[in-house]
This record gives C-alpha cells, sequence and structure tokens, in this order.
C-alpha cells in the first residue's frame, strides 16, 4: 500500500500501525491538530502511495507467490533476529532490564540453535519478540512526538521518530556492510519481505486513506511509547 523508494530498508510503519489496530480505541479527527503540515503531507503521502502502488507493491505480491511459505517465514525471522539488536539497545536506554534480558536470550538462542533466526525458537522457550525503536526511547525520556510528518519514500513518522531512525540505522548492519552489491541486494530482501508480510493488512483500510494511516501511526506510536498505557477519552 504505501512506502518504497531508494532507501530500502524502509520499515513501512504505517501498515505495521494498521495491523494493531483493531485491539485500539479509534482517535477522532482532533488528531489533525498534530497535523500542521497536512498540505506537505499529503503530497508525500500521494508520492508514496504511488510509488508502491506501480513498484513494491507487485514486487512483494510475486515475492510472496514464487517462494515456499517455509522459506518466507524463515527469511522474515532473520531479519527479525537482526532487529532484536536494536530491541536490546533501547530496552537498556529505557531501563526495562527485564525485557532487555528476553532480548538477549533471543539473540543467543535463535543464533544459534535457530540458525542465525532462520528458527524462531526463542519464541517457542517463552521468550516473545520486543518492538522499540529510538523514538519510543526519546519518548520515554520525556521527548514529545512533534507534528506528524510523512517522509519522501519512508512513509508515516513524527518528527521525533525521524530524529530517532538516525541511532536506529547504526544498529543494523548495513553500516558495516563495505561490500555494497551485498548491502544493497541485503536492503531489498528486507523490505520486501517486510512489504509482503503485510500485504493482508490492507484489507482493515477505509474512508480516506491518508487520515486513516495518520491516526492508525500516531495513536499506535502512543500505545508503544506509553506500553499499553494509554488513557480512554470516551
Amino acid at each position: 500500500m504505501y512506502v518504497t523508494g531508494t532507501r530500502w530498508i524502509a520499515r513501512l510503519g504505517s501498515l505495521v500501525a494498521l495491523v494493531g489496530l483493531s485491539c485500539l480505541p479509534v482517535l477522532s479527527q482532533a488528531a489533525s491538530e498534530d497535523d500542521p503540515w497536512e498540505g506537505f503531507n499529503r503530497a508525500m503521502f500521494s508520492f508514496n502511495d504511488t510509488l508502491d502502488t506501480y513498484a513494491l507493491k507487485p514486487v512483494a505480491q510475486g515475492y510472496q507467490a514464487v517462494t515456499p511459505q517455509f522459506l518466507e517465514d524463515g527469511v522474515h525471522n532473520v531479519f527479525g533476529n537482526i532487529g532484536d539488536v536494536g530491541n536490546l539497545a533501547n530496552n537498556l536506554l529505557q531501563g526495562k532490564f527485564h525485557d532487555a534480558g528476553v532480548d538477549t536470550g533471543r539473540l543467543l538462542f535463535n543464533t544459534t540453535f535457530g540458525l542465525l533466526g532462520f528458527f524462531d525458537v526463542a519464541k517457542h522457550m517463552g521468550l516473545q519478540k520486543n518492538d522499540e525503536d529510538f523514538g519510543q526511547t526519546l519518548g520515554a525520556w520525556g521527548v514529545g512526538s512533534g507534528p506528524y510528518l510523512v517522509i519522501p519514500f519512508l512513509g508515516p513518522s513524527t518528527v521525533r521518530d525521524a530524529t530517532g531512525r538516525v541511532p536506529d540505522s547504526f544498529l543494523t548492519p548495513y553500516p558495516y556492510m563495505d561490500h555494497v552489491p551485498t548491502r544493497n541486494v541485503t536492503r531489498g530482501v528486507e523490505v520486501i519481505d517486510t512489504r509482503a508480510s503485510l500485504l493482508q493488512a490492507e484489507r482493515l483500510v477505509s474512508g480516506d486513506k491518508y487520515i486513516f494511516i495518520r491516526n492508525a501511526y500516531l495513536q499506535s506510536r502512543e500505545f508503544k511509547v506509553k506500553d499499553g498505557e494509554v488513557e480512554d477519552d470516551f
């Protein structure tokens, strides 16, 4: 549905937010108060959506069609194992030492017994995956989200979350991969795998796509920063 471009490692945050939307209260139109740059953001949304429609989504659909399920799951698990490095670092920065211990266990067991993460053996041991990033860490430290921002090629964000992308990038292997073709292919596979895993989430979209995704993203981020302790306005 959304997000593509030259930075193939994009996380497709809009669709990630949609996956958990059904368990969250619905945001009102008042969310527009957090979107003072709506004109710019809508233009970037349209740009990203067009690129995804004609480039990334068809590739992701083709990847899913030709890839055996066990292989698709394994590739997804490998990138998830890499992502646990960021989860561990950000849980430590937030003082969540129990969760950091879970992240450490997941990395150790999945990297060894799980063959570099191809099999998520830690999950079957009761070590559930966390989802942390530096944007959430800044929020835990009391930094406000700032205005909503749609980034070209990367999708929905806020000023705080956009800033958090920089330190998070150093917790991925890409800055340390000197072989450019290998680095680019790995990035490409990751973003295509991520996009393919989110194809089913598109059915959740209704009404004005821009507003739906904006509200889903903002509420999802608030939910994550506050670890689910979000007050119901109703």
